[in-house]
């Protein structure tokens, strides 16, 4: 009965390490868009929505791959939190090399094809990422 005590904790400390990460996540994320996530979520902007699906997703695909191999809570959260910075230098350098246009003003705008292609580099990093962090 005690390994199952011990498992049910272990589950639930992961539980609160990935809320806690996928919160942290969120807030670095909105500061870095120009526009305030929530509100054009609730506005009904499914390109804002996808991409912060996107982006939280990409979070959890990092958390997953760095606790499979992670041997105690505190690696997994610094290199889980490294996980969210290198998300977060990906979506700047991305930013940066479309200068063409704003990746924030046409997710703002409900661009639908730049949040599709948003998430497939989102998800696409979070994959190899988290390869690199395990």
């Amino acid at each position: 009965m005690n390994e199952y005590v011990q498992n049910a904790v272990n589950v639930a400390v992961g539980l609160v390490i990935l809320l806690v990460i996928l919160s942290v996540g969120a807030f670095v994320f909105s500061k870095l868009t120009r526009y305030n996530d929530s509100e054009q979520i609730n506005k009904g902007n499914q390109a804002a929505g996808m991409y912060m699906g996107s982006k939280l997703l990409g979070l959890c695909i990092i958390v997953a791959m760095v606790s499979y191999s992670s041997q105690d809570w505190v690696s997994m959260l610094i290199w889980s939190a490294i996980g969210i910075v290198i998300l977060c230098l990906v979506y700047v350098v991305f930013d940066f090399m479309t200068p063409r246009f704003k990746v924030c003003e046409q997710i703002a705008q409900g661009n639908m094809a730049v949040a599709q292609l948003l998430r497939s580099i989102i998800i696409g990093v979070s994959i190899v990422i988290g390869t690199f962090l395990m």
